[in-house]
């Protein structure tokens, strides 16, 4: 009950947002390492395929062999729905049999999407046709790309939760956004973006090296 947009920026970073008629999808989606790349695992979730996934990678396989690799004799895998991108731009998705209502995947140089109980197969086209149309930092842009999945039909039922993050340099997430319940998830995160993006590279200093951060943010501290 999902549809999600994996895209690198060309400078390293990678990035997923996702958005779901059921709560905390970004929770259980999303899988990013720093270096590496990203994985999606949607559809009945096995989150323990989007580790997999990036595990295959961070071996030396590119995205289509670390999907053939996890996909190959693994148990239930007719209910998910997989995607994984590595930092070459390289892609792969599947789609189970047992992929709910209508589903769809699109595989691009830098981008791959998915999505399943969709209102119509388009919805995945446009999700990457407005990330592709989009400008900005990479969070932006996957924001944008949500909001033209939604604007062309999105799911068969309301969405109720959305999420986004980006690795870049760092071993960590340096953007990490989640909207777990809401009657408009896709307007939250992109409010919260707001609020977000000029304060992440701020973040990441005081991560590396708090004294050369011009503050930390908080009262008292001048």
């Amino acid at each position: 009950m999902t549809f999600s947009l994996l895209a690198i920026d060309g400078h390293g970073a990678i990035g997923m947002a996702v958005t779901s008629s059921s709560p905390a999808v970004a929770a259980r989606c999303i899988h990013l390492r720093a270096g590496v790349g990203g994985a999606a695992s949607q559809n009945v979730t096995d989150p323990r395929l989007g580790t997999a996934l990036l595990d295959a990678l961070d071996t030396g396989l590119d995205a289509p062999g670390a999907m053939a690799r996890v996909v190959a004799d693994r148990d239930h895998i007719d209910f998910r729905q997989l995607t994984v991108l590595g930092l070459d731009g390289a892609g792969a998705a599947f789609s189970g049999a047992g992929a709910l209502g209508i589903h769809a995947d699109r595989v691009g140089p830098g981008v791959v999407a998915a999505g399943n109980l969709l209102a119509r197969s388009e919805v995945v086209d446009a999700v990457v046709d407005g990330f592709a149309a989009a400008t900005g930092e990479l969070e932006q842009r996957l924001v944008a790309a949500l909001v033209a999945g939604q604007a062309a039909g999105g799911e068969v039922d309301p969405v109720r939760s959305a999420g986004l993050a980006v690795v870049r340099e760092v071993p960590w997430r340096v953007t990490d956004l989640r909207v777990d319940w809401s009657e408009q998830p896709i307007e939250d995160l992109g409010r919260l973006l707001d609020v977000w993006l000029p304060q992440r590279d701020d973040y990441v200093t005081r991560g590396l090296n708090p004294t050369a951060a011009p503050s930390f943010g908080v009262g008292g501290d001048e």
